[in-house]
C-alpha cells in the first residue's frame, strides 16, 4: 500500500504559523467546522464527560498533534480532559499490536489511529469493534466536510459503516534538488519542469539527459528508485491492486501494468539510484546528492527536511506536477474502539481534531510536517492556500498541493495492498540491483502475492 510507516510523520517546515491565540479561539468556536459543538454533545457536555478524565490516544510515529500544540489547545477547551499519547514507532509494529488487542478485546486505547495501509482490513474484519461514525450525532456534518473519497475509504461498500474520521491526505508532486539539476546544465525552475515532466515518458527522458551530463555530480542519479516510480504510478490507473469490490486483481490491473512498465523502463535506462526507500542509505542520500528527484507527497517535505537538515534549505524545491496525473500517497484516520474506557470523551476529541480549524493548524503550523487536510473545508481555507515553504525555495505549497488534491485519481484499495506493493517493489529492486529480467521479476512477485492472498 502507498504509505510510510512512522517515517511519514516528521516535523519541521517553514510555513506561516497560526498564533496561539487563534488556535485557542478555534477550539472555542461555535461553528461546526472548528468548535466543540461539532463534538458528540451529551448530557455531560461537548467534551463527552464532566469528570476529570485521561484519554489515551494510540499513534504510530509522530502525528504532530502534540508538536503543533493541539493537546494544549484542547486542554483549554476541555479543562477536565488530559490526553496521553501511546506511541509505537513503526506502523507495522503498531498494526500488529492493534490486531492483537482487537482479538483479545483488552488493552485498547480510547482513540486508535488507522493508517491507509490497514484501513481496508479494519473496515472488512473489525468494523463491529469500532464506533460507527454514521451513528454518531452530527455525523452528517462530519461527512460533509471530508473529501468524499477519504470518507469512503474508511467505509463499507454500502456506506452504512465508517470506522474513522480522517486526519491527513498526501497529494503528490515532485521534489528535486535545484543545485544538482543546474550542475547538470538542465532547467531547474519549477514552471519549466512542470512542462517537461508532465508524463512518465517525459520524466524518464529528462532523466536520461541528466545521466548523460558530463557536469552532474559523478555519483548522482536522476531519481531515487524504480520502486518509487512504480508506487506512485500504480495509483494513476483505474485500478491498482484491487477491483471496485475490493477483491485482489493484480494480473488485470491497468495501474500495475503501466506502473511496472514505467519503473522497468527507468531501471533499464539507468536513471535510478536503486535505493530502498526508508533505508539508511536512502536517508543519507537526501543530503549526499545520490539522487536529484523523488515523488513527493506533502508529508515528504517534513521527511526531507529531517534527513537533509538546514544546510540544504533552498537547494530542495518542488515542481507543481506529478508525471501521469494527480494521485494520493498516504493518510490516516482516527477511530474509537467500542471497548474504549472513555468512549464518549474519545468521540468528542476525534471530532474536534478532525474539524476544519484543527486541520488548518496542522498544515500551517511552523512545526508541521506536511499534514495536508483531509477535511475539504480546511483545504479550501485561505491560510492553507497561502502557505509557502522557505525550505523548498519558497514554494507555494498551499496552492500547489491544493490544486493537486482537487483533481486526484483515487482507485479502490484492498485488503492486501501493503503486502502486494512490498512484493512488487522488492522485485523491482532486484531488477535494478541484480539485473533480474523484468518478466521474471514480475512472475516472482505474483508468486509471492499468491502466498499472501491465497
Amino acid at each position: 500500500m502507498r504509505r510510510t510507516p512512522s517515517r511519514r510523520r516528521t516535523t519541521a517546515t517553514s510555513m506561516a504559523a497560526l498564533t496561539a491565540g487563534a488556535l485557542i479561539l478555534a477550539g472555542c468556536s461555535s461553528s461546526s467546522g472548528g468548535g466543540t459543538t461539532s463534538s458528540s454533545a451529551t448530557s455531560d457536555g461537548p467534551c463527552g464527560t464532566k469528570a476529570a478524565t485521561t484519554l489515551t490516544v494510540g499513534l504510530f510515529g509522530t502525528f504532530g498533534f502534540k508538536e503543533n500544540g493541539l493537546w494544549d489547545a484542547y486542554k483549554k477547551v476541555c479543562p477536565n480532559i488530559t490526553v496521553q499519547e501511546d506511541v509505537v514507532e513503526q506502523s507495522a509494529d503498531y498494526w500488529t499490536r492493534l490486531k492483537t488487542r482487537l482479538a483479545s478485546g483488552t488493552g485498547l486505547d480510547d482513540v486508535q489511529a488507522i493508517e491507509i495501509g490497514f484501513v481496508a482490513d479494519v473496515v472488512q474484519n473489525h468494523a463491529n469493534q469500532f464506533v460507527n461514525w454514521n451513528s454518531v450525532p452530527n455525523a452528517a456534518a462530519d461527512k460533509a466536510e471530508f473529501f468524499p473519497w477519504k470518507w469512503g475509504q474508511a467505509s463499507n461498500a454500502e456506506g452504512s459503516v465508517t470506522v474513522g474520521l480522517g486526519t491527513d491526505i498526501g497529494p503528490e508532486a515532485i521534489c528535486y534538488r535545484k543545485d544538482l539539476l543546474a550542475a547538470a546544465g538542465l532547467p531547474s525552475d519549477p514552471a519549466t519542469l512542470a512542462t517537461k515532466w508532465s508524463t512518465w515518458e517525459d520524466f524518464i527522458a529528462f532523466g536520461k539527459q541528466y545521466e548523460a551530463s558530463a557536469t552532474k555530480p559523478k555519483d548522482s542519479r536522476f531519481v531515487d528508485s524504480a520502486a518509487s516510480i512504480f508506487s506512485t504510478a500504480v495509483y494513476q490507473g483505474t485500478e491498482a491492486y484491487a477491483d471496485a469490490s475490493g477483491k485482489t486483481d493484480v494480473a488485470n490491473s491497468d495501474g500495475v501494468k503501466s506502473a511496472w512498465g514505467y519503473a522497468t523502463q527507468a531501471a533499464a535506462a539507468k536513471v535510478t539510484a536503486g535505493l530502498q526507500q526508508f533505508s539508511p542509505p536512502w536517508n543519507k542520500a537526501f543530503s549526499s546528492g545520490s539522487f536529484a528527484t523523488i515523488a513527493c507527497p506533502t508529508w515528504m517535505m517534513g521527511y526531507i527536511q529531517g534527513q537533509a537538515g538546514p544546510t540544504y534549505a533552498g537547494k530542495w524545491a518542488i515542481a507543481p506536477v506529478l508525471p501521469g496525473g494527480a494521485t494520493n500517497w498516504g493518510g490516516s484516520w482516527l477511530g474509537v474502539p467500542k471497548a474504549a474506557k472513555n468512549q464518549a470523551a474519545a468521540v468528542a476529541l476525534v471530532q474536534w481534531l478532525s474539524a476544519k480549524d484543527q486541520q488548518v493548524t496542522m498544515w500551517t503550523s511552523a512545526k508541521q510536517g506536511g499534514h495536508f487536510p483531509s477535511n475539504s473545508h480546511a483545504a479550501a481555507d485561505s491560510s492553507v492556500a497561502s502557505a509557502t515553504s522557505a525550505y523548498f525555495d519558497n514554494a507555494p505549497v498551499g496552492t500547489l498541493f491544493g490544486a493537486i488534491a482537487g483533481k486526484m485519481k483515487v482507485p479502490p484499495i484492498g485488503l492486501y495492498d501493503t503486502q502486494i506493493q512490498n512484493a512488487l517493489t522488492t522485485q523491482l529492486t532486484n531488477v535494478e540491483t541484480k539485473g533480474t529480467a523484468p518478466d521474471k521479476a514480475f512472475a516472482d512477485a505474483l508468486a509471492a502475492i499468491k502466498q499472501v492472498t491465497g
